[in-house]
C-alpha cells in the first residue's frame, strides 16, 4: 500500500492538467508570487478538506480484517476496476493528437484569472490543480493501512504536497530568485506542453500494474 500510495501522490503530481495550469499561474501574470501563492492555497486547502473529512467518515474501511491483510474482496474489486480504467484513459490520452487550440484556451482562461480577484484565484486552484481521479484512490490506499484520524490526516497532508510538489518549489525559488525562476518555468511550459503526457503516462501505467496486481492476487487467493 506504501508503493501504491507513493505511485498515486507521483501520479497526481505529474497530471498534465496540473502541472499546465500550475506553470501557467506562474508565468501568465504580473505578480507571479500572488498569483501562485492563492492558486496552491485553493488547490492544496480544497484537498485538504477532502482528507479531514474522509478521515472521519471513512476511516479504516478499506482496512482488512484478516491477519493475512489480504485485502477485502470489495477493495480488490475496486482495484481491478481502477487499474483497467486507467490502462483505458491513458491509452485514449496518447492515441489523442495534441491540441493547441485547448492549449490556447488553457492560456486564456489563465492570463484572466492570474489579474483576478483573490477568491477567484482560489477557487481556480481549488477546482484546477486538485488530484482529481486519484483522490478516490489515494483515500483507499490510505484507508487499508488502518490508521487513526490523526494518522490518516497526516499522510493525506503528504499526499496533498507531493500532489502540488512543483507549484510549491516553483513558488519557494520565486521568493529567492523571481527573475531566474521565471525564465525556467517559461522553459518548463515548453517542454511541458511537449512531454508531460507521456510521462504521465508511464507513473500511472505502473500505478495501474499495481492495483491490477493486488486486486488479481485478492480474488484468486
Amino acid at each position: 500500500m506504501d508503493v501504491e500510495l507513493g505511485l498515486t501522490a507521483l501520479a497526481a503530481m505529474l497530471s498534465p492538467t496540473t502541472l499546465s495550469f500550475s506553470v501557467f499561474s506562474l508565468v501568465l501574470g504580473e505578480r507571479p508570487r500572488r498569483t501562485g501563492f492563492w492558486f496552491f492555497a485553493g488547490a492544496f486547502g480544497a484537498t485538504l478538506l477532502v482528507g479531514v473529512v474522509a478521515a472521519f467518515v471513512i476511516g479504516d474501511a478499506a482496512a482488512s480484517s484478516k491477519p493475512s491483510a489480504e485485502p477485502k474482496t470489495w477493495v480488490a474489486i475496486v482495484d481491478v476496476v481502477a487499474g483497467a480504467l486507467l490502462l483505458v484513459l491513458v491509452v485514449r490520452a496518447l492515441r489523442r493528437p495534441r491540441d493547441s487550440t485547448r492549449t490556447a484556451a488553457a492560456i486564456d482562461r489563465m492570463s484572466k484569472i492570474s489579474s483576478s480577484p483573490v477568491i477567484a484565484i482560489v477557487a481556480a486552484g481549488a477546482t484546477l490543480a486538485n488530484p482529481g481521479g486519484f483522490i478516490p484512490i489515494a483515500l483507499k490506499d490510505i484507508s487499508q493501512l488502518k490508521p487513526s484520524a490523526g494518522t490518516f490526516i497526516a499522510l493525506w497532508v503528504g499526499f496533498a504536497l507531493v500532489s502540488l510538489l512543483p507549484l510549491l518549489v516553483a513558488l519557494v525559488a520565486l521568493s529567492v530568485s523571481q527573475g531566474w525562476t521565471a525564465a525556467r518555468l517559461q522553459a518548463a511550459r515548453g517542454w511541458l506542453e511537449r512531454n508531460a503526457r507521456n510521462l504521465a503516462a508511464v507513473i500511472i501505467v505502473l500505478l495501474a500494474a499495481a492495483l491490477l496486481r493486488n486486486g488479481i492476487v485478492a480474488l484468486t487467493s
